[in-house]
């Protein structure tokens, strides 16, 4: 059963990761942080597609995760592959957007969080900066969350020089979103009650 929950939970994270980014982000071209934020950078400057080049960057990563700790590699593995997939499926869906940019921000970083916060809960991910920020979080004692949301803002910052200063201020909205969705989901007192 357990297993069952765990593949359920890659899909539905996956899913709800795609939705925000390409519904909520991608219409206004606004950052997310982390290798997602890095392959929305390549995305917005050289039209490449953001799930392809977030497995790419999410290699060398993942050669850190198999030598820290294999499990972290298996267990991220699949939800990289399953939401790379979706964010490049779910690209039409783009133009779908009508939403106040600053709205589209905080909305996308909620379903971005949710949808990392719910993989977190059965030690899965997106790999990417999320297997880092997992592995930093239990290093130091910390919540994956705000771990998330410090990699995160230096990714934006970096994203915002590059494409437009004026889109730094949403990425960061979205950030803040995204960090305080997964602290809730993987924080939370229900932590074994909640969705599952």
């Amino acid at each position: 059963m357990y297993y069952f929950k765990k593949c359920l939970s890659i899909f539905i994270g996956s899913l709800f990761v795609a939705l925000g980014i390409n519904i909520y982000l991608i219409p206004h071209e606004v950052l997310d942080g982390g290798v997602i934020g890095i392959g929305l950078i390549l995305h917005y400057i050289m039209g490449l597609k953001t799930g392809l080049m977030i497995i790419v960057i999410s290699i060398p990563i993942f050669m850190i995760a198999w030598f820290y700790n294999k499990s972290y590699f298996y267990n991220s593995m699949h939800g990289l592959l399953i939401s790379s997939l979706f964010i490049d499926v779910f690209q039409p869906i783009q133009s779908l957007s009508m939403i106040h940019p600053l709205i589209s921000s905080i909305i996308g970083g909620v379903f971005i969080g949710c949808g990392i916060g719910i993989m977190l809960r059965f030690k899965t991910s997106t790999g990417g900066t999320d297997l880092i920020a997992q592995i930093i979080a239990e290093m130091l004692l910390m919540n994956t969350g705000v771990v998330i949301f410090i990699l995160d803002f230096v990714i934006i910052l970096i994203g915002g020089l590059l494409i437009s200063p004026t889109k730094l201020f949403l990425s960061f909205v979205t950030i803040l979103f995204v960090g305080i969705a997964t602290s809730i989901f993987t924080k939370s007192p229900f932590h074994n009650n909640v969705l599952f």
